[in-house]
């Protein structure tokens, strides 16, 4: 198994200073970190580094959907249904530990004028219903041999049954259809173990402060060690920004007209206890808004997560929910479900920014209306860009950014990523019985097996090996949550976690689930990496202050919410 430990880090900036790369990826989302498998299998020596750490910007901040994006049928964006649709599929092939197909009941209600969206209407709503059932069956046709599952109308008591909690009155039916879900921050993270697997050379933490050029074309990239503060000069033939809300800013270091055009787009998602919304199995879709939206109720096991908003820009660096954004959601909530839903329920909240791109000649300012398309832009020193897309088409948008640099050098392209199991996945149907009976053995919870065998699949051995050494590393972190210790040390050595809220918010997602944000399993956290680390008292105190700092930030802000 490849460690990505902090002795790896150390090493891997080391070969960055003193190696000339192929491809230098900036950004270590995910479509950076697909760009960076995508051309380490092609055969290409890669350097990935990422300002912060991998997933913590929008890569951690989605509805942990894969999807096809029902909604972008109105707008007859046919082309890249298609696309997600096909991505779709070869994600529960590639990563089937960490992707799993998820139902959703689509309600219909008596006045509703424009469910999903539909740009029209009928008189009193009659014949919509007919219309969805066209353009669903579009939805699975388009799927074609990738499709999970053909889409069927409810009857308003089978609507029922599967959302119990969905006001009755004017209900009149419904659809059921399939699409998929995934924990993003880990798929990123999956993503940067492969990529390290096939020899890319990865550091997080490292921030480009400036683009190296040589006879006006970009050659490599000045980078500041933002844990130490050290600068180092990577050199590369290719340079790829893939920085997504922030590749403008990383263009710009070019110093040249600008290609790159991105419309920032805020989307906010709420997360509740399953005992205060009540799901089943399967996702809900609340079919109509004011702004013809449609919003999603997706299970996440012990929570629910409900999203998501199209709003404009703020801080990019700290993006939070405003009070209309809060509102907006739990207006819609309390609109098509039978509870009653308060502020006060929402166990966390959260926001992260699409990184919609904006032809420059294009004006206004609704991003809603802008397409999730992406694309693969060179400016005149040769920095190639790749922009928009959404986190199911990271592949395909990694593909589309290789075959760019191929096209440069010449080369054929070929498309090894097509079919190319992530690690985790690896015999994965025969490795799963076995790794749940060696869990149960080892005494862990339903619960717990559930999670370690959904968030790192075949790389569950390594974790259960942590605790046949350490049995005090089976413990939980938090009481009601399925988090072990063993986990914040396979952080450690395999996932280049380098601080408590690398752990908390992204390799496990305490800072959202947890109604005290990780709060109460800080103390423990940091006393695991700082022996894994080495780190000083002094270190360790710094660094909990830092992310106390962080949960406190955000607390501040939902109690400004609550009072407005």
């Amino acid at each position: 198994m490849q460690l990505l430990s902090a002795t790896t880090r150390r090493q891997n900036l080391n070969a960055l200073q003193q190696e000339r790369f192929d491809v230098l990826v900036i950004g270590g989302g995910v479509t950076g970190a697909g760009v960076a498998l995508e051309a380490a299998v092609r055969g290409y020596r890669v350097a990935l580094v990422e300002k912060a750490d991998f997933a913590g910007g929008t890569s951690s901040k989605s509805t942990k959907l894969v999807h096809g994006g029902i909604r972008y049928l109105p707008n007859f964006d046919f082309p890249l249904v298609h696309e997600s649709l096909v991505e779709r599929g070869l994600l529960l092939h590639n990563a089937p530990f960490l992707v799993q197909p998820l139902a959703f009941v689509l309600p219909l209600y008596r006045g509703d004028r424009h469910p999903v969206g539909i740009p029209f209407t009928t008189p009193g709503g009659v014949g919509l219903s007919a219309v969805l059932d066209v353009g669903l069956t579009l939805y699975d046709l388009m799927a074609g041999r990738y499709g999970i599952a053909r889409h069927r109308r409810l009857s308003r008591q089978e609507v029922l049954r599967y959302a119990p909690d969905l006001v009755s009155a004017s209900l009149k039916g419904g659809f059921l259809y399939y699409d998929a879900q995934t924990n993003d921050a880990r798929l990123t993270m999956t993503l940067i173990r492969t990529a390290a697997r096939y020899g890319a050379v990865i550091a997080n933490y490292c921030e480009v402060v400036g683009l190296q050029l040589a006879q006006g074309r970009v050659c490599g990239a000045c980078v500041r060690d933002v844990l130490e503060g050290d600068e180092i000069t990577v050199q590369a033939r290719h340079v790829v920004n893939a920085a997504g809300v922030f590749a403008e800013r990383v263009e710009a270091l070019c110093g040249l007209r600008p290609q790159v055009g991105i419309e920032p787009s805020k989307g906010v998602h709420l997360i509740f206890s399953r005992e205060d919304l009540h799901v089943g199995e399967a996702a809900i879709v609340l079919p109509e808004t004011e702004d013809r939206r449609i919003l999603f109720v997706v299970p996440w096991q012990s929570r629910v997560i409900v999203g998501t908003t199209d709003t404009g820009s703020g801080d990019l660096d700290h993006p939070l929910p405003d009070a209309s954004d809060i509102s907006y959601l739990l207006r819609h909530l309390n609109r098509y479900l039978s509870l009653r839903l308060t502020r006060e329920q929402i166990i966390s909240s959260y926001a992260g920014y699409r990184p919609l791109f904006k032809p420059r000649e294009q004006g206004g300012s609704d991003t809603a209306r802008l397409s999730r398309t992406h694309a693969v832009l060179e400016n005149e020193a040769g920095l190639v860009t790749i922009v928009g897309g959404k986190l199911t088409t990271y592949r395909r948008m990694a593909q589309d950014t290789v075959d760019r640099l191929d096209e440069r050098d010449g080369r054929q392209p070929r498309h090894p990523t097509l079919h190319l199991r992530l690690a985790g996945s690896e015999d994965w149907s025969l490795a799963r019985p076995e790794l749940k009976r060696q869990a149960a053995a080892a005494g862990l919870a339903d619960d717990i097996i559930a999670h370690l065998l959904q968030g790192y699949g075949t790389e569950t051995g390594k974790i259960l090996e942590l605790v046949a050494d350490e049995p005090t590393l089976a413990q939980r972190l938090v009481a009601d949550l399925p988090y072990i210790r063993a986990e914040v040390v396979y952080a450690c050595r395999y996932e280049m976690a380098m601080t408590p809220a690398d752990v908390l918010a992204r390799r496990t997602s305490l800072i959202l689930e947890d109604r005290q944000r990780g709060l109460q399993a800080l103390e423990m956290v940091a006393s695991l990496m700082a022996r894994e680390h080495g780190w000083s008292s002094d270190q360790v105190q710094r660094l909990k202050e830092a992310y106390r700092q962080e949960v406190e930030r955000q607390l501040a802000a939902e109690e400004t919410r609550l009072s407005a």
